[in-house]
């Protein structure tokens, strides 16, 4: 005689590098949850990109894995950092299912060596043999391709919206340090780690200083403090004394806690980074300055948003190439819409 298996399900969803990337999976886990809402599941993310999800309910744990960071950033991983070091830690949980939202080689043999029976991913890179179910990495947005995971598993996508949530703590501390009046409230991402992303210094400088001595707006920032000298650059580029300085957050909130000031933003401005898809989580409209990455794949998702890009994208800085005109002009229509509903 037989007998059933008490142990709930265990599935691994395997989502680490880029804070833009994690955040996009927010739909994808909700999903798979309403599957599966008996079962442990478990998200493999790196330190950093992985704390934007610190707060999800659809998952039960964050396992940090860290092959490429060093330093501090790679002492928060509590599993080994070698591909047969986290496989052998993997074994050991003894997962049932994995879904993959990589697209590396890498990222599908790691559940094999971890002998997990049942893989689910992208038929990329040669690797479909690895997979017992696959599906193309189709043109399209990222969150939609992550769902096509679900539904090459025959598991069904009841939705596709995006949300996101904040520490009650934090949202205590951020209310009592936010300036009292009616300032329309603008946040500003200014830095990307690839180069061919960035604008200009002098361009952010005069487009914060316009937003807070001609529009009246408050400005905030909360960025890596290792740009604390991009932002300086941009601080000794502004053309005037600011009516009001800007508010800079960046030592004082985590990214696991930075949820707590988007949910208090009215707008979200600047170069296509993970900042802008976590405010896009919160439904903060967004002007979004695009270099070379596909807008119909990265750009904000289930919010309003204006997305700006050079015609000719040659060149190592080709965001160059957009005018601080086109900017404000952009964000002006998003102001006075704001103004309107209030």
């Amino acid at each position: 005689m037989s007998f059933p298996d008490p142990r709930p399900l265990r599935i691994l969803v395997i989502r680490y590098r880029f804070i833009g990337d994690t955040v996009l999976a927010i739909p994808f886990l909700r999903n798979l949850r309403r599957a599966f809402p008996n079962a442990k599941i478990d998200v493999l993310a790196e330190p950093v990109s992985g704390d934007t999800l610190a707060l999800c309910p659809y998952k039960d744990e964050l396992l940090y894995y860290a092959p490429r960071l060093r330093g501090e950033k790679r002492r928060q991983a509590k599993i080994p950092t070698s591909l047969l070091g986290v496989a052998g830690f993997l074994r050991d949980r003894n997962y049932d299912r994995c879904y993959i939202l990589r697209r590396s080689f890498s990222s599908a043999i790691l559940p094999l060596l971890a002998g997990i029976p049942h893989r689910v991913g992208f038929a990329t890179e040669g690797r479909g043999w690895l997979l017992q179910r696959s599906t193309p990495y189709a043109d399209k947005h990222e969150v939609e391709c992550f769902l096509d995971i679900l539904r090459a598993d025959g598991i069904p996508v009841a939705d596709t919206h995006n949300e996101n949530w904040s520490d009650p703590i934090a949202d205590q501390r951020v209310d009592a340090t936010l300036p009292a009046g009616q300032r329309l409230r603008v946040f500003v991402c200014a830095k990307s780690i690839v180069l061919s992303k960035d604008w200009a210094p002098d361009r952010f400088a005069r487009l914060i200083a316009w937003l807070v001595n001609d529009r009246g707006c408050e400005v905030h920032l909360c960025d890596s403090p290792g740009y604390a000298s991009y932002y300086e650059e941009i601080r000794a580029a502004l053309p005037a004394p600011l009516a009001r300085d800007w508010i800079d957050w960046s030592r004082q909130l985590s990214i696991r806690e930075l949820g707590s000031l988007f949910r208090r933003m009215d707008l979200a401005i600047g170069i296509d980074t993970g900042l802008l898809h976590i405010a896009a989580s919160f439904h903060v409209p967004v002007v979004a300055l695009f270099g070379p990455l596909e807008p119909w794949r990265w750009h904000p998702w289930d919010t309003a948003h204006t997305i700006l890009r050079p015609d000719d994208l040659t060149g190592p800085r080709p965001l160059l190439r957009l005018s601080l005109d086109e900017v404000q002009t952009a964000v002006d229509r998003h102001l006075t819409a704001l103004n309107s509903r209030r």
